[in-house]
């Protein structure tokens, strides 16, 4: 017979099955693989197919977590026809590449690392001419590695505006609208310094709706934000005040019109740009759900959509489970729910932590004295905020191991401390980087009381 605790434990092991299984299915390597092909002198991305021999020169740019591995099946597909390749990813995210070269930046706050690989990109995009290729390759980060600042704006300035941006809870939309107009390569000034060369842009997609002017903060696309509206999300979240004058006094001489704005599609350079997405957020949710039948449970992906402030938002993802567990909708026990998406998190104390755990850390809360219920979330990128975790697993029986070990979960969460929450009681989810980055997967997986009868 089966005890509450050895039903959670094995829930608890599945959950972590589930996850992995979602990681899989968006790995860079396999997701380039799956898009691009080589064949009789041509490279042919999806329903595109390019003459290899019309072009005199192959580049290899790019930014973001999951690059290098992305960079690798292009080298595994091209070879020595690359001609040469400059890419930035996060410390630690490297792999081992012949032709392209790796830099390393901070993220999520910027450093110099970062910036000397963006100037070595842009220097490879404007040495790329008409009978140039330029591939280039996007995924989650690319924002905060593809630091070229704005003429006149230090890097010191750009480390303590993101630092404000990050802590105020602006969306990753807002966030990047930001960036955008303090950059010299973001918000489609890349593809201006590859013109008149084709671009090419390989892109995993680490945000909400997988806009392609947000993802990276759209290097290679056409950008429709304003500088008015730079200065409207500044002001609404209070810290436009806070900001280094250099940075406000390129944004209101961009607002009056004396600094050009981002470039929009009519921009010529957009003429010889195109984009493929090669991973999403719903390929690994489905993924999941496969997994989850597999091991017996009835799976629903409720949205891959997900935002917003997470403690809020996992109370409302926990009552969806507690209301499986009382009437078997909107489906019944065993249930697997899965959520996609990116929350946020203002921070409000001085703790450790990242959204994945917050949520979880709330989740945990409001699922307090519910039995059969376990909650995972976790960030695909295998971290989460400023920690090593790539997020935490909760049930119904977490918070009173907390009180009984002294660890009060409110006072955690209300510091904004979930990290040092989970790891005392060994609950932190740690998978080192996985080299890919399609936003976060939370998940909920509830079981009958028949489980704990069989």
């Amino acid at each position: 017979m089966n005890t509450p605790d050895t039903i959670v434990k094995l829930m608890r092991q599945q959950a972590l099955e589930i996850f992995k299984a979602g990681l899989k299915a968006v790995d860079p390597i396999e997701a380039i693989y799956r898009h691009v092909k080589v064949m009789d002198e041509a490279i042919v991305i999806n329903d595109q197919r390019l003459d290899l021999m019309s072009y005199e020169r192959i580049f290899v740019v790019g930014a973001g977590k999951a690059v290098a591995p992305m960079a690798k099946a292009l080298e595994g597909l091209l070879d020595e026809r690359i001609t040469k390749g400059v890419i930035v990813v996060k410390e630690g995210h490297g792999l081992p590449l012949k032709q392209v070269k790796i830099c390393e930046g901070g993220h999520p706050v910027p450093d110099e690392g970062g910036v000397r690989g963006t100037e070595e990109i842009l220097s490879v995009a404007e040495e790329a001419g008409e009978k140039d290729l330029v591939i280039c390759l996007i995924s989650g980060g690319g924002s905060a590695l593809l630091i070229a600042p704005s003429v006149g704006i230090s890097l010191k300035d750009k480390q303590e505006a993101t630092k404000l941006l990050l802590a105020c809870g602006a969306t990753i939309h807002e966030l990047n609208t930001i960036r955008k107009h303090l950059s010299r390569s973001k918000g489609g000034r890349l593809a201006q310094a590859a013109y008149p060369a084709t671009v090419i842009s390989l892109i995993l997609s680490d945000v909400v709706g997988d806009d392609l002017d947000v993802i990276g903060s759209g290097p290679t696309v056409p950008d429709s934000s304003t500088f008015q509206e730079t200065e409207q999300i500044l002001k609404r979240y209070g810290i436009w005040d806070q900001l280094a004058v250099s940075i406000r006094d390129h944004i209101q001489k961009g607002v009056r019109g004396e600094i050009e704005d981002t470039p929009k599609s009519e921009a010529a350079a957009f003429q010889r740009c195109s984009s493929v997405m090669v991973g999403t957020n719903l390929q690994a949710m489905l993924a999941a759900s496969s997994e989850a039948e597999r091991l017996g449970y009835r799976p629903l992906i409720l949205s891959t959509k997900v935002e917003g402030e997470a403690r809020e938002v996992a109370k409302v993802h926990a009552a969806i489970a507690k209301e499986i567990l009382s009437s078997g909708n909107p489906i019944s026990a065993p249930a697997c729910i899965l959520f996609g998406g990116e929350t946020t998190v203002t921070l409000q104390g001085d703790g450790k932590g990242g959204r994945n755990q917050e949520y979880a850390l709330a989740s945990a809360l409001a699922l307090e004295g519910q039995d059969n219920v376990v909650v995972l979330s976790g960030g695909t990128d295998g971290t989460d905020g400023p920690t090593d975790a790539a997020g935490a697993i909760a049930d119904g029986a977490t918070v009173d191991r907390a009180r009984h070990k002294g660890i009060d979960p409110g006072e955690y969460l209300r510091r904004n401390d979930s990290y040092n929450f989970f790891k005392q009681l060994d609950d932190l989810v740690i998978t080192g980087p996985t080299r890919t980055n399609v936003m976060d997967i939370y998940m909920f997986l509830i079981q009958n009381e028949k489980a704990t009868q069989s």
